[in-house]
């Protein structure tokens, strides 16, 4: 059964920071890429940050970059989403993704979705 697990949401003030935690099981990582988008209220879900579990090269979302760090552990299976410097705008729930590394900054059917972790920013 494939599961992706996030955890590591909560609320924090602006400027503050989050690391977020998503675990996998039932799926051979070496044939995904894993990342993280986000879904603000009444807002499409959109790309922030993925990274290729075979070589591990990262690619961002023009608004979180040099702000959030994408990092995996092979060990445990997981993959790593570390906010800093945080803004409102930041606000929403964030899902852990698996996928193929090709359009990976779309949704697709075949996606992979963990259930999601609430992250909201206070002003």
């Amino acid at each position: 059964q494939v599961q992706l697990v996030e955890s590591g949401g909560g609320l924090v003030q602006a400027g503050g920071s989050l690391r977020l935690s998503c675990v996998a099981s039932g799926l051979t990582l070496s044939n995904y890429a894993m990342g993280w988008f986000r879904q603000a209220p009444g807002k499409e879900r959109e790309f922030v940050a993925r990274i290729k579990w075979i070589g591990g090269s990262t690619y961002y979302a023009d608004s979180v970059k040099d702000r959030f760090t994408i990092s995996k552990d092979n060990a445990g299976n997981t993959v790593f989403l570390q906010m800093n410097r945080l803004a409102p705008e930041d606000t929403a729930v964030y899902y852990c993704k698996a996928g193929q590394i090709w359009g990976f900054t779309r949704t697709t059917p075949d996606d992979l979705w963990g259930q999601g972790t609430q992250v909201t920013v206070s002003s």
